[in-house]
């Protein structure tokens, strides 16, 4: 008897449509599993069939022929248990197949028939739902397959999933959680702005690139605040929406970082990888393309704690990344895009001692040593962060200072403020934040009065800046000038964005 389910097949944030097809004839017995399956849907068989014995079914010796269509897209993983197992039922009568083509059926099988979780449910559960599909799953996912507003039905043993199909009326929907409710729940900082010590030059500058998403480069000797900074950074910025939680929970999900407590990423994401991190980890790849750092950053913060001192291709290859808000990964199984829209917050010391120009402590590195260090970073990576600031050692006295400092509570008011502002503005396009602004964009709302383009001029052919730094320059005026007053960018705003383009900032002061 021939029988047929639907399941489903992602290819990065892509899902496909499976047809599991299964054909139990007589004849010698045998299994083969076709359509390009991987090593663990090979693996399938020997789970299927042990799990449908423990759990009280009768596996005949039949002719097994699993085919899961299209055939060919490479199919992984095992969340194909699950569809294998109950078409196999139905194959050989014991399951009537009346209703199953209404149904998406995801899950890996235990060997005693318990149904644990699997990857990519989140993307799989939109794809049911924009095709008007119920989905049966493990419990473990239910939560996170409900997000989509598909009628979801979580099991946690294959028997229950049984019951189900003979008597529909004896289960319930997963109810779909309150995205608004979760996103707005008060959670704790675990870093404050109000702890941070001295550094106020530094934190005017990460409210900036909070309010216009823009990279920053700090420089500093060890021990001056630059992880601190870091860490505390995700504190003043904007909420997520529904639509970036939703986005980026599905990268999530591919991932296999979802569980049953944490379904839905409900703060903007940090990740900090270790320098000794690989070009595929860091941007995405492996053998079938995973999404890297870069992207599950997305809508977030990507931290590089000492920056020289990764590989130089894997800090190349974050060029285009930042440039396009989007990844393509090409390998000979398949080729995937993945967003990767986040803000790169990056630190490294200012020489291989760590300690030039530090007042308190002597550089014993040789200036070649220091050119090489320097190095390490490329110009074309270098002009990508909008802001570049040196960072000098706290004060005996700032430590001890009494005087409250600005908590991270207040400060993301006022970029919130200004977020909201650029998104009015940018309302007629896909744009959220001024770092985003295309070359036309610029010309539109960054127009300069003579002043302050005369100013810029200035800067422009002293510093030998690039016509990248130029429009990045004017972003960050933008920027600067929104957090303000929301109104023309003026000479002033040049100037403080010009003076986070060069370590010489006293000549771009302008009261």
């Amino acid at each position: 008897m021939l029988a047929q389910l639907k399941s489903a097949c992602l290819t990065g944030l892509e899902v496909y449509t499976v047809s599991v097809e299964i054909d139990a004839a007589r004849g010698l017995p045998s299994w083969d599993i076709v359509g390009l399956p991987d090593t663990a849907v090979r693996e399938s068989k020997e789970r299927v069939h042990t799990a449908l014995k423990n759990a009280g079914f009768d596996f005949p010796p039949r002719k097994i022929v699993v085919n899961l269509a299209p055939a060919n897209l490479k199919k992984e993983g095992p969340s194909y248990d699950l569809p294998i197992a109950l078409a196999i039922l139905i194959a050989t009568e014991q399951l009537p197949a009346e209703g199953l083509d209404q149904f998406m059926v995801l899950g890996e099988l235990g060997l005693d028939g318990a149904l644990h979780p699997v990857h990519g449910v989140l993307p799989a559960a939109l794809e049911a739902k924009s095709a008007g599909l119920k989905m049966i799953l493990p419990a473990a996912n239910a939560k996170e397959a409900a997000l989509s507003d598909a009628p979801v039905y979580g099991f946690s043993h294959l028997s229950q999933v049984i019951a189900f199909l003979k008597d529909p009326a004896g289960a319930t929907c997963e109810p779909k959680p309150d995205m608004d409710q979760i996103l707005q729940a008060d959670r704790p900082l675990k870093y404050d702005f109000s702890d941070v010590k001295g550094q106020d030059e530094a934190k005017r500058a990460l409210e900036i690139a909070a309010a216009g998403a823009h990279n920053v480069l700090f420089i500093g000797s060890p021990g001056v605040g630059k992880t601190m900074l870091a860490r505390a950074f995700t504190g003043i910025l904007p909420p997520l929406t529904q639509a970036e939680s939703l986005e980026t929970s599905k990268l999530y999900s591919v991932a296999g970082l979802l569980t049953d407590q944490h379904f839905l990423v409900t703060d903007r994401p940090f990740r900090s990888p270790h320098h000794s991190a690989s070009q595929a980890s860091l941007i995405g790849g492996g053998r079938v393309p995973r999404p890297g750092e870069v992207s599950l950053a997305h809508h977030g913060v990507l931290f590089m704690d000492e920056l020289p001192e990764y590989r130089r291709e894997v800090l190349e290859g974050l060029r285009q990344p930042l440039e396009d808000a989007e990844v393509t990964v090409s390998r000979v199984s398949a080729q995937v895009t993945y967003p990767c829209d986040f803000i790169l917050l990056a630190a490294m010391n200012p020489c291989p001692c760590g300690y030039l120009n530090d007042p308190h402590h002597e550089c014993t590195c040789t200036p070649a040593q220091v050119s090489r260090y320097r190095q390490r970073i490329s110009g074309p990576l270098l002009d990508r962060f909008d802001i570049q600031i040196e960072l000098s050692p706290v004060a005996f006295n700032d430590l001890y200072d009494k005087k409250e400092a600005e908590s991270s509570a207040t400060i993301r008011k006022r970029v919130i403020a200004t977020r909201k502002l650029q998104l009015d503005r940018f309302a007629d396009r896909p744009i959220f934040a001024n770092g985003s602004m295309s070359h036309q964009d610029i010309r539109q709302f960054c127009a300069l009065d003579p002043k302050p383009k005369a100013l810029l001029r200035q800067a422009f052919e002293r510093l030998g800046l690039s016509a990248r730094a130029h429009d990045r320059i004017l972003k960050l005026a933008r920027t600067i000038a929104d957090l303000d007053t929301g109104g023309p960018i003026s000479e002033r705003h040049i100037a403080e964005a010009i003076q986070y383009r060069t370590l010489d900032k006293k000549q771009w002061q302008i009261n």
